[in-house]
């Protein structure tokens, strides 16, 4: 079988469960981020790792600044699905030896820019030459307290969904130039119990399934309740992917104070209900058009 007649999801169904874990996994492969303790240790630590390729996620006109800003942007986004704190990151920079050395500084100026604004500082890395296409990858690690961090697998019946933000039209420009919820989901944590949460990364039409597959439950979307961008449809909210906004599950008895909550502390970032999680028996599913789907 091709990978392109697999999908993401059934390429990793495949190679994740052979992966070998030891006695200091909390969490390992499948999340947004692994969870390892150390003996002696409080918190734990967070690792991931996440790349952009030209051609996917950026093309050869864009400025090269804003390709480091999301190279960046994007596993600090994990880390905001798991409530952690980033703090050191590897850069591994393949790209053609034509590329000029003025690219590459602008490259690593994004990136730059990125890790100061959420605190973490670039300790080294890598780089080769290659034929093809540039290629960016950024490893993190950080912290997260054992009593604050959040999966996936953690959502139950009747939960509610909400997300942060707007979602849809990220190809005008969105992509490039988002902030990773890390603030917003650090004050989650510290003030509610938070069940399940993800960022959404591949669109609402991929994410919310995973959460609720990982959580062994169904769940049921309000379509009409989406948070639209400007100009977007409710299909594009769905499934343009891109948006690093989180997703997350909260028991309906904290939901009026949650909203409450939220608009004091964060008044011009919207925060919307958009559905909640079903029973795990029979499980039924909305019917969301797909997100993106890597090698389809």
């Amino acid at each position: 079988m091709k990978l392109s007649e697999a999908g993401e999801d059934r390429v990793l169904a495949q190679l994740l469960p052979a992966l070998s874990r030891n006695s200091s996994v909390v969490l390992g492969a499948g999340d947004d981020c692994a969870v390892v303790r150390f003996p002696g240790r409080a918190n734990f630590q967070l690792l991931k790792t996440d790349c952009i390729v030209e051609g996917i996620h950026f093309t050869a006109t864009t400025p090269p600044a804003l390709v480091g800003w999301k190279a960046m942007a994007r596993p600090l986004s994990d880390f905001a699905a798991m409530s952690g704190v980033p703090q050191f990151a590897l850069v591994t920079m393949i790209v053609p030896a034509e590329r000029t050395l003025a690219w590459v500084k602008k490259i690593y100026r994004g990136l730059e820019k990125a890790g100061r604004a959420f605190g973490v500082a670039i300790v080294g890395g890598e780089t080769s030459n290659i034929k093809g296409p540039a290629v960016i990858s950024v490893s993190l690690t950080g912290f997260v307290e054992n009593d604050r961090w959040v999966g996936r697998s953690g959502g139950k019946a009747k939960d509610e969904l909400f997300v942060t933000g707007r979602l849809g039209g990220s190809l005008r420009g969105r992509h490039l130039k988002f902030k990773p919820r890390i603030e917003e989901s650090r004050w989650l944590t510290r003030n509610f119990s938070i069940h399940a949460m993800m960022d959404l990364s591949d669109g609402l039409g991929a994410d919310l399934p995973r959460l609720a597959r990982a959580s062994c439950v169904g769940f049921e979307a309000d379509e009409a309740a989406l948070p639209l961008n400007t100009g977007c449809t409710t299909k594009q909210a769905i499934s343009d992917g891109e948006d690093y906004e989180l997703l997350f599950a909260i028991s309906p008895g904290e939901s009026a104070r949650l909203k409450k909550s939220w608009s004091r502390r964060f008044p011009k970032l919207p925060l919307t209900r958009i559905g909640r999680l079903r029973s795990s028996l029979g499980i039924r599913h909305s019917k969301l058009p797909p997100g993106y789907v890597h090698f389809k």
